[in-house]
C-alpha cells in the first residue's frame, strides 16, 4: 500500500462514501478532505457536511457548482443534442468531469497527493472520474476502495457501518434504498428490483415526476428563447442556465415528463438496467432540435447528427477532457451561431409537443418557396425533372446491367 498523507474524497454523505471516509482513515492512516459538489441535489448537501464533521474530516469543501455545471457542461452537451444509445440523456455522465476537475483543484489547494471516489469496480463512473483526473493532473494517485476492499455487498457495507457507528438511510425492513444519483439534469435509480429487467419500477421510487396518468388534465404551453443554441429565457423571463433547468425540472415533473427505463451498455462491458428522471433535459433536447430545424442548413444538420453518437459516447465513456471531444465541441459551437429564436412547446401527460417555432432574423424557412399555393415563380417545378434524372442515372445504369 503506497504511503498517502492526504486524500481528497468525492463525498456525498451516502452509504458508500461515508464508509469510505472511515475506511481511508483506518487503512491508509491519512488525512481525509471531503468534497461535496452541489450540482442540484439540494437537501443532500448539508447532511453531508454534518456527517463529514462527525467523522473527523480534516477539511470540508461543499461547493455550489450549479451554474458551472449547467452553463459549462450541460449546455454544451445540449448544443450537440447528445443522447447515448438512442435513449440515455447522460445525466450522470456529464456531471463526472466537473467533479473530477474540482477534485484536482482541491488536491492542489490542500497539497493532497491522492484523490478517492466511491465508484464501484463494475461501473462507468470509476472510468469517468479517473480519466478526467489523469487528464488534468497526470501524477495524481487514485484510491478506489471498491477495487481494494472486501466490502463487496450491501450487507457487508451495512455491517461495517453498524460496527463503526456510521449513520445511513435505510428502508423500514433494514435494507438500503436504491442506489441513486441526482443533479440538475436528472436523478437515476439502480439496484433492488431494477436488477431484474422484467420487473416494473415501483411507482413510489420516482421522486421528481408524477406518473403521466396522474398529471394535470390541462396542457401547459411554454415559450423558450434561444441564443446561439442556448436557452436564455422562459416565457419572456431571462434566466441563467441553472435557473432554466430548475424551472423546467419543476414544470416538467408536474406533467410527468422525462421518465426513462433503460438497459444500457456500460463501457466496462456489461449491460445495466437503470431508471432515470430527466424532465428539463427531455424538454431542452426536443426544443433545441426544433430550433435547429428552422435555422440550420440541411447538410450541416445531417453532419452534426452523424457525429452526435460519437460525441455522446465520448461523454458516456468519460472522455470529456479529451482532445477529440474538444475538437467536436468547436465544430458544434460554430454550428450554433444562427440557432436563435423561440420555440413554443406543449406539456401534457408525459409528452413534450412542439407547437411553434420562429426566428426573426435567422430562419431558413421561406414561405414563398414552401407553399403549396401559387408561389409566383419562386420555385420552378420543371427543374425537378432534370434533378431527378441526374440522381437516377446510376440506378438506371445498374438496372440495365441486371
Amino acid at each position: 500500500m503506497t504511503k498517502v498523507n492526504k486524500v481528497v474524497l468525492a463525498y456525498s454523505g451516502g452509504l458508500d462514501t461515508s464508509i469510505i471516509l472511515k475506511w481511508l482513515q483506518n487503512e491508509y492512516q491519512c488525512e481525509v478532505v471531503t468534497f461535496t459538489a452541489d450540482i442540484g441535489q439540494g437537501e443532500e448537501v448539508e447532511p453531508a457536511r454534518a456527517k463529514a464533521e462527525a467523522m473527523g474530516a480534516s477539511a470540508i469543501y461543499i461547493d455550489d457548482l450549479r451554474e458551472e455545471f449547467a452553463g459549462d457542461f450541460v449546455y454544451p452537451m445540449m448544443r450537440a443534442n447528445a443522447i447515448y444509445e438512442g435513449e440515455y440523456r447522460l445525466g450522470t455522465s456529464i456531471a463526472r468531469p466537473l467533479i473530477a476537475k474540482r477534485l484536482i483543484e482541491i488536491a492542489n489547494l490542500e497539497k493532497g497527493d491522492a484523490i478517492s471516489h466511491g465508484a464501484t469496480g463494475k461501473g462507468n463512473d470509476q472510468v469517468r472520474f479517473e480519466l478526467g483526473a489523469y487528464a488534468l493532473r497526470p501524477d495524481i494517485q487514485i484510491i478506489a476502495p471498491w477495487r481494494e476492499w472486501d466490502l463487496n455487498s450491501r450487507d457487508r457495507l451495512l455491517a461495517y457501518a453498524d460496527q463503526h457507528n456510521i449513520s445511513v438511510e435505510k428502508k423500514a425492513d433494514g435494507k438500503s434504498l436504491y442506489s441513486m444519483d441526482a443533479n440538475l439534469l436528472h436523478i437515476s435509480y439502480e439496484g433492488g428490483i431494477l436488477e431484474d429487467p422484467w420487473a416494473e419500477a415501483e411507482e413510489s421510487m420516482w421522486k421528481w415526476t408524477v406518473s403521466p396518468e396522474a398529471a394535470p388534465d390541462k396542457a401547459q404551453y411554454v415559450e423558450l428563447e434561444f441564443v446561439k443554441g442556448d436557452i436564455v429565457a422562459i416565457d419572456g423571463e431571462k434566466m441563467s442556465p441553472a435557473t432554466v433547468m430548475e424551472h423546467l425540472n419543476k414544470i416538467g415533473g408536474e406533467h410527468g415528463i422525462g421518465r426513462d427505463d433503460i438497459v444500457e451498455n456500460r463501457y466496462v462491458g456489461m449491460k445495466s438496467r437503470g431508471c432515470y428522471e430527466t424532465p428539463a433535459g427531455t424538454i431542452m433536447l426536443r426544443a433545441h432540435r426544433a430550433m435547429e430545424s428552422l435555422t440550420m442548413d440541411r447538410e450541416a444538420t445531417h453532419l452534426k447528427d452523424e457525429l452526435m453518437p460519437r460525441y455522446a459516447k465520448l461523454v458516456y465513456n468519460g472522455y470529456w477532457w479529451s482532445p477529440e471531444r474538444e475538437m467536436l465541441q468547436v465544430m458544434i459551437d460554430q454550428s450554433q451561431e444562427y440557432v436563435n429564436g423561440k420555440v413554443r412547446i406543449k406539456l401534457y401527460k408525459g409528452n413534450v409537443s412542439i407547437v411553434g417555432r420562429q426566428s426573426e432574423h435567422d430562419s431558413l424557412f421561406d414561405e414563398a418557396i414552401a407553399t403549396f399555393e401559387d408561389d409566383g415563380g419562386a420555385y420552378n417545378q420543371a427543374d425537378a425533372e432534370g434533378f431527378i434524372k441526374l440522381n437516377a442515372l446510376r440506378l438506371r445504369t445498374l438496372a440495365k446491367r441486371r
